[in-house]
């Protein structure tokens, strides 16, 4: 998938970009102006199975790097993709990419080559608070926090999409393939029955001798991007030191993650096994190691940082809870990042005894106590999701709700409110007394009263299972950008 993904939108959308207009493809672009050519794609899968056709519907492609030593977000058009026409999933992408600028204050550098919003959906582009129009906001919001942004316009920039560059501090147009016009030469006949070319109307001489939209004119691409780079070098945004962190590998090879990796949902793999192979050195210093054990917490390194780990072991019981509050209240005082690694039980069945329900009660506040801890730690924190991603355990273990820093999952992850395999079962008989005697009526007319509906209703529940089962993927998650991307196991460690 990620190999159909780099492929845009196919070789006759490829041959058009690079034989007819001869521009360079997108990934050709990112290295002539990264630093090694090396960067993070962020939610590469995007729009891989949206209704908008047979190819990703994203239209860009989003990341962190290196320019002259400084960390960098990009968001750069994909113009085999529909001409880098934006869809609603391209929207939430760019935002996303934003948003992570914003708060690791990382210069954003924007690669437009896009013919703006895809009309046919504006109900779903437009008019709400994080539709297109955020983008620009966000420009603003940026500029006024000191975060710098810069631009390259190295294809069409049309209609809104024309305020990217304008609204960068500073931006390169390239000759003869750049243009920036609110409405193209399609418009202008339909409206006034003028014949203009793109380039008088709005090309890279005009703007740079006549309009002053853009700063820089550039020849050819591979100048623009050597341009891009000389424009960096003088924000005086200091490059974050490479500090020699003598790290130790971990004992045991990360390749054996993809063994390891869980495809039973029940938390019934010791997670300390996927901690040995993460960790420096496997080296981990438990906390609590004792108590609550189905919650691993703990310190570890990972190539070189210092960071706290809080990693399931099992379902999310009272205990754990509680010790998982108080270890990060302890990362939150110390300004240690968190590391969450989920792996939550599907949800139990519901009490079948007042005292299972007292229990289940005293579990839901230490839970309550946990998400208020998870919620306002002030530390950077990284979930990733090693196997499920169920319910409130979910929420608990900084679920994509409580705004971690980054959320990566695994590819065998599941994501959903419950699992499709997991569903209540009959209680079993015993001695029953008082209340537990009607507890177990209820429940017996209870269940009579299911067995009747599961007869009436069998195709709509297997069909309704069926969408469950489709819809808790990894694939179907990271496709609407609810995490930051699939990472291969091997790679964790890396990423």
């Amino acid at each position: 998938l990620l190999e159909r993904a780099k492929k845009g939108g196919g070789e006759n959308a490829i041959l058009r970009h690079t034989q007819r207009n001869k521009k360079l493809f997108v990934r050709e672009r990112l290295r002539l102006l990264l630093d090694d050519g090396d960067f993070l794609e962020l939610s590469p899968l995007a729009g891989l199975d949206m209704p908008y056709g047979d190819v990703p519907a994203a239209g860009c492609l989003t990341g962190i790097g290196k320019i002259c030593g400084v960390w960098c977000v990009f968001i750069a058009s994909d113009a085999t993709v529909k001409g880098g026409t934006i869809y609603p999933i391209g929207v939430k992408k760019q935002l996303r990419a934003q948003e992570i600028a914003m708060e690791n204050r990382l210069l954003s550098v924007h690669l437009v080559d896009s013919g703006g919003a895809f009309l046919p959906l504006q109900s779903e582009l437009f008019p709400d608070k994080l539709h297109g129009g955020r983008v620009f906001y966000n420009e603003a919001i940026m500029s006024a926090m000191g975060i710098p942004q810069v631009a390259v316009v190295c294809g069409s920039c049309v209609a809104g999409g024309a305020y990217v560059p304008t609204m960068a501090e500073e931006s390169v147009i390239i000759d003869k393939i750049g243009s920036l016009f609110l409405a193209g030469p399609p418009l202008v006949k339909a409206a006034t029955g003028e014949d203009v070319s793109p380039e008088d109307l709005g090309g890279a001489r005009l703007h740079s001798q006549v309009s002053g939209c853009t700063d820089h004119f550039a020849p050819s691409e591979e100048e623009a991007y050597e341009c891009i780079r000389h424009v960096v070098s003088t924000l005086n945004c200091e490059p974050v030191p490479e500090q020699d962190r003598d790290h130790d590998s971990p004992l045991y090879s990360p390749e054996e993650l993809l063994g390891l990796a869980p495809l039973d949902y029940g938390c019934t793999l010791p997670v300390k096994l996927i901690l040995s192979r993460l960790v420096d050195g496997s080296r981990f210093q438990e906390f609590k190691a004792a108590y609550g054990t189905t919650l691993v917490t703990g310190f570890g390194h990972v190539e070189g940082h210092l960071v706290g780990i809080v990693a399931n072991n099992g379902e999310l019981a009272h205990d754990a809870a509680l010790k998982g509050s108080h270890f990060v209240q302890l990362c939150g005082q110390r300004g240690i990042p968190i590391l969450f690694l989920q792996n939550t039980a599907p949800q139990p069945a519901g009490p079948a005894s007042i005292s299972q329900a007292e229990a289940h009660s005293n579990r839901l506040k230490a839970q309550a106590s946990m998400m208020a801890a998870v919620a306002c730690a002030a530390v950077p924190k990284i979930t990733i999701v090693i196997g499920g991603c169920f319910g409130s355990d979910s929420y608990v273990m900084c679920g994509r709700s409580f705004s971690p820093n980054f959320l990566f999952l695994w590819p065998n992850a599941r994501v959903a409110l419950v699992d499709s395999r997991h569903f209540p079962t009959v209680p079993p008989a015993g001695d029953w007394t008082g209340e537990e005697l009607e507890l177990k009526q209820l429940k017996a007319n209870f269940f009579s009263l299911l067995c009747c509906f599961y007869c009436a209703f069998k195709p709509v529940l297997f069909s309704a299972l069926s969408r469950l089962e489709e819809e808790s993927s990894a694939f179907y998650s990271s496709s609407r950008v609810w995490d930051d991307g699939i990472v291969l196991p091997q790679d964790t460690r890396k990423v």
